[in-house]
C-alpha cells in the first residue's frame, strides 16, 4: 500500500512538472520528468501485476523487469527515430537565410529579458536568420555581436512539440591563428565530428546567457590565441560552417556520400550509434558528447 502512495505522488508530480515546463522549456525539468515517467512505469507495472496476482514474483523483482522493458522500448523508439531522420528529406545541416517574415523574436517576458540583457551588455544585433528544418517549420535565429565584433552570440528559438519555445545560445570567436572557439548550451544531439581547429564546449543544462558569455571569454583568454573581428555576415559564416561540417562528417564516415544517401540514407550505422548514445546522455543525464 505504501508503494501505491509513492506511485500516485510521482504521477501527480510528473503532471505538475509537465505543465510548468510548457512555459519554461527547461531541459533540467524535462530530464526529471523523463526519470519520473520511467520509475512510474516500472513501479506501476509491478504494482498492478502484484495486486492482480498475474505474476507470482516479489514487487522489486517485477519493478526491475519493467524498468528494463522501458529501457528496451526507448532504445527501439530512438533507433527508429534516427533511422527515419536518416532516410527523410530533412536536412542535417540546414541552410540559413535572412528572416524577413517579421517574426524575429517571440513576445514572451522571459525571452524579452534575454534581448534586454544583450543590449545592456553591449551586444548589438547584426542579423536575423531562419533555417527550414522541414514541413514548413523554421528555426529562428537572431545573431548579436559585441562592440569589437570578436564574440558572436547566436540565439536560436526551438519550437517544441508541446507548444513551448525553447531558447539556446551559441557563442563563437575566431582567432588570428585560424581557430574557432564555440561555447553553447544546445541540447540537440549531434554525434558527429568537428574540424581539428574547432574547439567546442557544450553545456546543455546551463540556461544563463551571462554564465555562458563569461565561460566563453575565459576559454578564449586561456587559449593564448588572439581573437579577431568577424569580417563576414552571420548567414555567410553559418552556411560556410554547415558546408564544412557536412564535408568533414562525410569524409570521416559519419554520413554516407551524397551519391549513396538516396539508397542508404544520410547517416551511416556508426553515425546512428553515435547519435543514439548522445540522445541517451542528453535526455537522462544532460551530458553532451565529447568533441
Amino acid at each position: 500500500m505504501l508503494s501505491s502512495y509513492f506511485i500516485l505522488g510521482a504521477i501527480i508530480l510528473s503532471l505538475v512538472l509537465m505543465q510548468v515546463n510548457q512555459r519554461l522549456a527547461s531541459p533540467a525539468l524535462a530530464i526529471l520528468e523523463r526519470w519520473l515517467r520511467w520509475l512510474i512505469f516500472a513501479a506501476g507495472g509491478a504494482r498492478i501485476c502484484v495486486d492482480l496476482g498475474w505474476i507470482d514474483r516479489p514487487f522489486w523483482t517485477l519493478a526491475i523487469v519493467f524498468f528494463l522493458f522501458w529501457l528496451l522500448g526507448q532504445t527501439l523508439y530512438n533507433w527508429l527515430g534516427i533511422h527515419a531522420l536518416s532516410v527523410s528529406p530533412l536536412p542535417l545541416f540546414p541552410r540559413y537565410s535572412a528572416n524577413q517574415s517579421g517574426e524575429e523574436w517571440p513576445v514572451q517576458p522571459r525571452l524579452l529579458r534575454i534581448r534586454d540583457w544583450l543590449r545592456a551588455n553591449g551586444f548589438k544585433q547584426v542579423q536575423a536568420l531562419r533555417a527550414e528544418v522541414g514541413g514548413g517549420i523554421y528555426l529562428r535565429v537572431s545573431v548579436y555581436q559585441d562592440a569589437e565584433a570578436k564574440v558572436r552570440v547566436q540565439v536560436t528559438f526551438l519550437p517544441l512539440a508541446n507548444g513551448a519555445i525553447s531558447v539556446c545560445y551559441a557563442l563563437t570567436s575566431v582567432t588570428a591563428q585560424g581557430s574557432r572557439f564555440v561555447t553553447d548550451n544546445l541540447y540537440i544531439p549531434f554525434g558527429g565530428f568537428y574540424p581539428e581547429d574547432w574547439f567546442v564546449e557544450r553545456h546543455p543544462l546551463w540556461r544563463s546567457l551571462a554564465h555562458l558569455v563569461a565561460r566563453h571569454q575565459r576559454r578564449v583568454a586561456a587559449s593564448a590565441e588572439v581573437a579577431v573581428p568577424f569580417t563576414n555576415d552571420p548567414a555567410a559564416d553559418l552556411n560556410a560552417s554547415q558546408h564544412e561540417l557536412d564535408a568533414l562528417n562525410t569524409e570521416l564516415g559519419f554520413l554516407h556520400s551524397p551519391g549513396e544517401r538516396e539508397e542508404r540514407g544520410k547517416i551511416t550505422y556508426e553515425g546512428r550509434y553515435r547519435i543514439w548514445k548522445e540522445i541517451w546522455l542528453l535526455n537522462y543525464f544532460g551530458i553532451a558528447g565529447r568533441y
